[in-house]
């Protein structure tokens, strides 16, 4: 048993789960065996599995490279869970680095760490971490933080309400603080490149698509949480926020010549004239009206975002693309996880919650599959590990900043090892799998697969509103032998069906 047990509260586990967690566990003895990390975590390589085998939903595929990837990342998001005496911390670097606050954390990546972290069953990590930020030392604004936005994404999930209610006087100080210092008159919020954790980027600092658009998140998730809370002044307030930034961005930071959002300067109000993948960044807080999904032609364009192993921050046309600098953390045109992750998640919304969408399921899975095949690093010896780190080269799929600090020697050059920057979880769960959290008891699910994409696929032990949900999906029938089709389950129970891969939308037993 886990030395962990004694401060944890987990849910019960499922008497007879769909997918049988052993057939899972020697992909983590992989993991454990190609490690040769000398930085301990508090939840160390030994007692992982059983860690994972308590904690995480199961998922299984007929593309392996998901499964591995799925697992991979839990793996590694375990050794950022960090026991304090402020409680739990989730990192995102192991070692200390210098520009980290209290318990070595950061908040730039914390949105990220809260959404991959809600699907958690033990609710302590995630929660000890959310009252951290406010409450224990954390300095939620030292970097851009959609803090409101994530938190109340994890109340969709697990429907905690007297935690999330707990939060909101945090949470409304933290957004008047955001107003104080970075709000200007004309309405919009400015933000320095370096503290959206994208130094070096082409497009610079001023008013980014990035900072105004986790404001928005941020004032709709509090508006929700009032109301929640019964407090309708207070959600009127930020209503009435929210709606004024989604105004200000869709009419300042959209520049109509270039058909997409662009970072305006603070001094002239001009747009910087290059497209960068913040561009996509609104749609992973629904901001964007429909007339702006055109700006989606660019993510796949050779001249555009495309990249072999993940989406270009800055788009290949532009003549500053990848222009050079020493610095090994670069936004000029580096695939960086981070940014991929805000990408597939608005592309989720934009599949999900528009009515005109330029792009198609078939391109969630492409970006998808991209994504995971990036996870890995090649060995001096030619063999390939899974792998997780900075920014990679969208090309050949080299991790830039590692090789960077490698051949400088330099006494940091294993920081990016295990880099907890970015969600895979999450993708798979609410956009492959398709489960969309919601507000109300009902259970929405529609994956993001192509019709002959998979031949099965499946995500079981999900903590879902109190219940234990499995999804699954079985295009013959004959691999997890529940019948053809997709369909779902509560505690054991069907409760809906399709023939096939279709959106449901099913309210969940008494």
């Amino acid at each position: 048993m886990l030395l962990l047990h004694s401060y944890l509260l987990l849910a019960k586990a499922p008497a007879v789960p769909f997918l049988p967690p052993e057939h899972f566990r020697p992909y983590i003895e992989e993991f454990n065996r190609e490690d040769d990390r000398t930085v301990s975590s508090t939840i160390t390589n030994a007692q992982s599995w059983e860690w994972m085998a308590e904690n995480i939903p199961f998922f299984d595929a007929s593309d392996t490279e998901m499964v591995r990837a799925y697992y991979f990342r839990w793996w590694s998001y375990r050794k950022h869970l960090k026991q304090t005496p402020d409680g739990w911390v989730i990192t995102e670097f192991l070692p200390d680095v210098p520009w980290a606050g209290k318990d070595n954390t950061i908040s730039c990546a914390a949105g990220h760490h809260i959404y991959e972290g809600r699907w958690l069953r033990n609710a302590i990590y995630v929660d000890d971490y959310c009252k951290f930020w406010f409450r224990k030392g954390g300095e939620p604004r030292r970097y851009s933080f959609w803090a409101a936005d994530a938190i109340y994404a994890r109340y969709l999930v697990n429907h905690d309400r007297p935690f999330a209610l707990s939060l909101i006087p945090d949470l409304a100080a933290n957004y008047q603080s955001w107003e104080k210092t970075h709000l200007d008159r004309n309405g919009l919020f400015w933000q320095i490149d370096d503290r959206d954790g994208m130094e070096k980027s082409i497009g610079g600092s001023g008013y980014r698509p990035t900072i105004n658009s986790y404001m928005y998140g941020d004032a709709t998730a509090l508006g929700n949480l009032a109301r929640l809370a019964g407090d309708g002044s207070m959600a009127a307030i930020f209503r009435a926020k929210s709606e004024g930034i989604r105004n200000r961005v869709n009419k300042d930071l959209w520049n109509s010549v270039d058909g997409f959002y662009e970072t305006c300067s603070r001094e002239h109000e001009t747009f910087s004239r290059v497209r960068e993948l913040i561009g996509f960044v609104p749609w992973y807080f629904n901001l964007p009206t429909d007339d702006r999904n055109t700006a989606w032609k660019q993510l796949f364009d050779p001249q555009g975002f495309a990249g072999l192993y993940g989406p270009t921050t800055a788009e290949r046309r532009n003549p500053r693309f990848m222009f050079f600098d020493p610095h090994e953390c670069l936004w000029n045109g580096p695939s960086w996880p981070f940014a991929t992750t805000q990408t597939l998640v608005g592309m989720a919304n934009l599949l999900n919650n528009y009515r005109s969408a330029s792009l198609a399921v078939q391109d969630y899975f492409r970006l998808l599959r991209t994504y995971t095949y990036s996870h890995k690093r090649k060995l001096p010896d030619g063999q390939s590990i899974p792998w997780i780190d900075e920014d990679l080269n969208p090309d050949t799929g080299e991790w830039i900043a590692r090789d960077i600090l490698h051949r400088l020697n330099r006494p940091d050059k294993n920081r990016g090892e295990y880099y907890n920057h970015s969600t895979y979880a999450d993708l798979i769960i609410s956009g492959l799998v398709g489960l969309r959290p919601r507000a109300d008891d009902q259970v929405e699910v529609n994956p993001l697969v192509p019709e002959d994409a998979l031949d099965y696929f499946c995500v079981d032990r999900v903590r879902y509103h109190n219940r234990d949900l499995t999804i699954l999906y079985d295009r013959s029938g004959n691999h997890y032998h529940k019948g053809a089709g997709l369909r779902i389950f509560a505690d054991g129970t069907e409760i809906g069906r399709a023939p096939r891969i279709a959106r449901l939308l099913i309210p969940m037993p008494n």
